[in-house]
C-alpha cells in the first residue's frame, strides 16, 4: 500500500470506529468523540480521494467533512 492507500485507509476506520460505537450505543451523535472522529475521518479520506482525483469520494468526503464541522461548531456554541 502507498502513502495515498493509508491516508484512505485511517481516513475511513476512523469514520466506521464512530458509527461502530454509536450503534453499539457506547456514543450518541451529539458526542464530541463522535463529532471528531467523523470530522477528521472524512477529512483525511477526502484528502485522499483529492489526491487520486477520484471526484465521486471528494465530493461525499468533502460534504461529510463539512456536515460535521457545522456539528462541531453547533456543539461548542452551546
Amino acid at each position: 500500500m502507498n502513502t495515498i492507500d493509508w491516508l484512505g485507509f485511517v481516513g475511513v476506520s476512523l469514520i466506521l470506529f464512530a458509527y461502530i460505537l454509536n450503534v453499539l450505543g457506547k456514543i450518541t451523535n451529539n458526542n464530541l468523540l463522535f463529532i471528531l472522529l467523523n470530522f477528521i475521518g472524512a477529512s483525511i479520506a477526502c484528502l485522499a480521494s483529492i489526491l487520486l482525483n477520484y471526484v465521486p469520494f471528494i465530493i461525499l468526503e468533502g460534504v461529510w467533512a463539512f456536515v460535521s464541522l457545522i456539528s462541531l461548531f453547533k456543539y461548542f456554541k452551546k
